[in-house]
């Protein structure tokens, strides 16, 4: 094993909380792949790492999400998979000992003043009048029982509020008699109830990598002196036409107000990092690290001749109906196109190709727990996708030596495909996109070409790569105050 591999020299001396709103295999695409995957990298590089999640299933699904991530080799037996509500009860009844004393801590206080609850630029600031908060009540409670059948909380039910998350209507916590002992401030007095709960339990500083955007609006009012929080990116934070001064998406406006209070922020590309710092300017700690790749030990170039694959979610954005049209477009004989992954528009595609009377050539394969081996298997992968996080899927076709066609969007394709191993053609132009299909596939020579530059271009996106960034950035958030 490399001195990288070993860790040596990577994250420094701290506990890292890995935290997600849930985390369930096989759910949210790559998303739940990325963030299980840079846990169990900073695992193997040398870092503490447990992974959290706050979502209210019952610990037998936790237990079973556990099991099936340890199956597919996704997080390995040394990664903690802990949840919050699988510790929230005590094993003789009630709420466990920290979130009551949470609870009580705030019950005790008439004049207590609720963790913010941004809204915009402004920081709106709630009141505790006799257990209410300033008039937000919830629509209904849910109870939450340990296996016993036990209460031990109730969380407030919000409905028909896509902002639910920030509602500061009380969490009830109850004692072994299912007497309320205490409330909480929302689901983000609970949540930061948890993390402090864990930072005090540490002889360590706490740096908690927070995977969520909804979790981060919550977290950004937390100080606790131990712990730094950095905040890592996903996806777009554009709409339409995702140029660098496109209209905000609505989920973010209110996240980017707060983006500076984050110990750090971590953006997938350079592209996307430099978008946001000349329009935001410099008060947040912008930095980039993106999601690392494990690059295999040698290439294998036994492709099956005429194969075209895409490999992602079928959902709108991806825009698989652009390939279907582009690669008959391209009318390669011999050529056949599988399409790798599930998702909501499945059923618009297959319909397009029966339209088309493509059933011979365009096969729907389901998803792949394997992507790696499809990639191995291809001649060429095309990606229609009208934006991108960073485009993993590109970076692991490179890293399997299979060129890519790609339309240039934001973000990722560009950073990625400049640096060699395939094409890249203007956004939605799908004539376009067939004549970089048809010229990879007859023209022999450019193919190898691309294909020898693939695993060359990869390397930027390595797992080393991408934790050193990482643990670069994890030093620098633990060597300022705090930002909270």
């Amino acid at each position: 094993m490399s001195d990288a591999a070993s860790g040596e020299g990577f994250f420094p001396d701290a506990a890292f909380l890995v935290l997600s709103s849930r985390l369930i295999p096989g759910l949210d695409g790559g998303y739940t792949i990325a963030t299980a995957a840079r846990a169990r990298q900073m695992a193997e590089h040398g870092a503490d790492v447990q992974v959290l999640t706050v979502d209210p299933a019952d610990a037998e699904a936790h237990a079973a999400h556990r099991a099936e991530f340890r199956r597919l080799g996704m997080l390995p037996e040394g990664v903690p998979l802990r949840n919050l509500f699988d510790e929230a009860s005590a094993p003789g009844g009630g709420a466990a000992p920290w979130l009551r004393a949470a609870s009580e801590t705030e019950l005790r206080r008439p004049d207590h003043v609720s963790s913010t609850a941004p809204v915009g630029d402004v920081d709106t600031r709630l009141t505790r009048q006799e257990g209410v908060h300033s008039g937000e009540e919830a629509d209904s409670y849910r109870e939450l029982t340990d296996a016993e059948g036990r209460a031990y909380a109730a969380l407030p039910v919000i409905q028909g509020n896509p902002d639910w998350h920030l509602s500061t209507a009380a969490v009830r916590v109850y004692d072994e008699t299912g007497e309320t002992v205490g409330t909480l401030d929302g689901f983000g007095g609970l949540y930061r109830a948890w993390l402090d709960h864990l930072v005090e339990g540490s002889d360590r500083p706490v740096v908690v990598i927070c995977e969520s955007r909804q979790l981060g609006e919550l977290l950004a009012g937390w100080s606790n002196p131990r712990a730094r929080i950095v905040h890592a990116i996903h996806t777009m934070h554009l709409e339409p036409p995702y140029t660098p001064n496109a209209p905000l998406n609505a989920l973010w406006t209110r996240w980017f107000a707060l983006s500076d209070r984050f110990d750090a922020v971590i953006w997938p590309t350079q592209a996307q990092r430099d978008d946001v710092q000349s329009r935001f300017g410099g008060g947040a700690a912008n930095l980039v690290s993106p999601h690392g790749i494990r690059l295999p030990a040698e290439g294998d170039h036994a492709r099956e001749p005429g194969l075209v694959v895409s490999v992602s979610r079928l959902a709108p954005g991806k825009r698989i109906d652009h390939l279907v049209r582009a690669f008959l477009a391209a009318d390669v004989p011999g050529t056949r196109l599988e399409i790798w992954g599930d998702g909501p528009s499945t059923a618009s595609v297959a319909e397009l190709i029966a339209t088309l009377g493509a059933g011979d050539r365009v096969a729907l394969m389901g998803r792949t727990d394997d992507p790696a081996a499809v990639l191995r298997r291809a001649s060429l992968m095309v990606t229609a996708t009208a934006y991108e996080g960073q485009g993993l899927s590109i970076v692991e076709a490179l890293a399997a030596g299979c060129p890519v066609v790609s339309y240039d969007v934001r973000y990722g394709p560009g950073d990625v495909l400049r640096r060699g191993g395939g094409l890249l053609v203007p956004a939605g132009d799908e004539l376009m996109l067939a004549d970089a299909i048809r010229q990879v596939l007859t023209d022999a020579p450019l193919r190898e070409r691309l294909a020898a530059e693939a695993p060359v271009a990869a390397s930027a996106w390595s797992e080393d790569a991408a934790m050193a960034a990482l643990a670069a950035a994890t030093r620098l958030a633990l060597s300022a105050p705090p930002r909270r």
